[in-house]
């Protein structure tokens, strides 16, 4: 029996406060757009669902399982995971396994399920990196915690230095061919490497469909020659971070660390020393420009990256189910306009 055919023979949910009584929306595939991914035909939605904070072992799991089951019934169809997704790594797959198992799995044909290898899982040698031997072993104990017989599309990570870009590619052209996954992606790839990487993908045939690096308002990095490159590759741009750990919301605009942010929390991305004068500066200038057009600064945000090139959808962390609602109404809100991209622009590099 595959591990696809155990997840949906269960017959009664284990773990799922009212798991039982939840049915997903009939009407969840109208609440949002579903773009294609470049020149594939992946259609992921506007907004997707990153799994990389709120969905460890310290986290709340039957608010986890809520945020899960708003995305669903709001037209979220991706959910975006990595083996080192926690704390601790596995983490969160390990849990999305199980509400696939107790909650999903009448549902696992219409949702696409990503996770990501290349950060370290262990300490042995092929414990990270890009190299064959850790990318299929991770992609199996992945599969593992997922409860799943594949994914549908798996990542790359990051670049590896130590290791031919060439066997890289390889080990992911042999992930889609042995079936573990349906498609391919890279993460971190500056430019030039992700143009050569591209060309490898197509020379094996299993084409790289999507980029996911960091992008925001506060951080433009892939403007320097990436955008260009995925638009010229015809691969989509998932970007993640999408409102800088929070900071392109009002939780921070005072200065101050409430003591139930992120920020506040051991380990956090977003340290206290981050909400320096000049990044809380331009964070308040970028609010008001959203106060005018009625609109959160979170919410223009994911607009304003909505319009960017490549960009096909956007990954969103949530750890409350009202933060779906509130990314879904916004890719929903009226397009930018010229006259606002301009004034943003200021304001955000000023």
């Amino acid at each position: 029996m595959t591990a696809m055919t155990a997840m949906t023979s269960v017959s009664e949910p284990q773990g799922g406060v009212g798991a039982s009584a939840w049915q997903p929306a009939a009407d969840r595939f109208t609440r949002q757009e579903y773009p294609p991914v470049g020149r594939s035909g992946l259609r992921l939605g506007r907004i997707a669902l990153g799994l990389w904070h709120n969905f460890g072992a310290a986290d709340d799991e039957a608010q986890a399982r809520a945020v899960l089951r708003r995305a669903i019934d709001r037209g979220v169809i991706h959910l975006d995971l990595a083996n080192n997704y926690g704390p601790p790594p596995g983490a969160a797959e390990s849990l999305l396994g199980r509400v696939l198992r107790d909650e999903l799995a009448g549902l696992r044909d219409e949702l696409i399920i990503s996770t990501k290898a290349g950060y370290v899982m262990g300490a042995d040698p092929h414990g990270d990196g890009g190299s064959r031997k850790y990318l299929l072993t991770s992609l199996d104990q992945s599969l593992r915690r997922l409860q799943l017989d594949h994914v549908d599309l798996f990542y790359h990570h990051r670049p590896d230095p130590n290791t031919p870009l060439e066997e890289t590619m390889a080990a992911l052209d042999h992930a889609v061919r042995s079936g573990r996954a349906l498609y391919v992606g890279l993460s971190n790839y500056p430019a030039p490497l992700l143009r050569r990487a591209a060309a490898l993908l197509r020379q094996l045939g299993t084409p790289c469909v999507i980029h996911q690096p960091r992008y925001h308002l506060l951080d433009r990095g892939p403007e320097g020659g990436l955008l260009d490159a995925l638009v010229d590759e015809g691969i989509g741009c998932i970007p993640f971070s999408p409102l800088a750990q929070g900071l392109l919301t009002d939780r921070y605009l005072d200065g101050r660390v409430p003591a139930d942010s992120r920020a506040a929390r051991p380990g956090s991305f977003l340290r206290p020393d981050m909400l320096d004068e000049p990044r809380l500066r331009r964070a308040c200038a970028l609010q008001t420009i959203a106060a005018a057009r009625g609109q959160p600064l979170a919410g223009m945000a994911l607009r304003w990256l909505l319009q960017r090139p490549a960009v096909c959808s956007v990954l969103i962390g949530a750890s409350r189910p009202a933060q779906v609602d509130e990314a879904i109404s916004a890719a929903a809100a009226p397009a930018l306009s010229g006259a606002e991209l301009a004034t943003i622009e200021s304001a955000a590099l000023g």
